[in-house]
């Protein structure tokens, strides 16, 4: 015997791919980006959607000071930028990671904030479902390193809305603001005209006639518009779609 140890039979075992698993220590640990902001792309090949706005509308900017991340346990809603027109595409893709990766303890709902809005154009009325706030959408969940790494590492999510780069929750009295706007049962007539705006009457009695747009009544859908009869301005109520722009 030469003393020389033997080798050993056979060759390791490949590590076993994870399915349906939460990030690992070393992912989550990237959470120390969580608050860098940094950008992520959509997928290889595949250009960038358009950007998001730069600031998000006053209605999700959180009130007050900047807050702490809430403790351990806690759930609230969350404002996450997201490219603006592929918010339905952002919420799906975030939902499947929250199954792949068994976050439902975590992350609870995504929504995208829409209301119904009769549109006024080409002289039909129409019901179509507008987004409220276009580039972002809502997300309830217990904020920690694994729920964060989620979220923001989901496809056309560019980052957390908040102050110092910080993610800050809504406030309830503005979720229940921004809920009651959702399930408003009447529906919000779109005007696209402005105050002191040049049309023309194209229906009714004083069809043909040039006016300036004086007062608008979004809800009875009117608009008190000044005609131009004889040299004067005559204030007449008319409807939505009596009215055309001066091209």
């Amino acid at each position: 015997m030469n003393g020389t140890p033997k080798e050993a039979k056979g060759t390791p075992a490949a590590p076993a791919k994870a399915r349906g698993r939460r990030p690992a220590p070393k992912e989550a640990a990237e959470a120390g980006r969580v608050w860098t902001g940094e950008r992520v792309t959509v997928g290889e090949g595949h250009p960038a959607p358009p950007e998001t706005p730069s600031s998000p509308p006053v209605a999700l900017v959180p009130e007050g000071e900047a807050k702490p991340v809430p403790a351990e346990g806690e759930a609230h809603w969350y404002v996450v930028h997201a490219y603006s027109g592929h918010e339905e595409k952002v919420r799906n893709n975030l939902m499947k990671r929250v199954d792949s990766m068994d976050m439902h303890d975590r992350i609870f709902e995504v929504l995208v904030p829409t209301e119904d809005v009769i549109e006024i154009k080409d002289g039909q009325r129409r019901h179509v479902a507008k987004r409220t706030f276009p580039g972002y959408i809502l997300v309830n969940m217990i904020m920690s390193d694994e729920s964060w790494y989620v979220v923001r590492n989901t496809p056309g999510v560019t980052s957390f809305v908040g102050s110092g780069n910080k993610p800050v929750p809504l406030q309830e009295k503005e979720i229940k603001s921004i809920q009651k706007q959702i399930k408003a049962e009447a529906p919000k007539v779109r005007v696209e005209y402005q105050v002191g705006e040049n049309v023309r009457v194209i229906d009714g009695p004083f069809s043909d006639f040039h006016g300036k747009v004086d007062e608008i009544n979004a809800d009875k859908g009117k608009l008190k518009v000044l005609v131009n009869m004889f040299g004067r301005e005559t204030p007449v109520e008319l409807d939505l779609l009596q009215v055309e722009r001066l091209k």
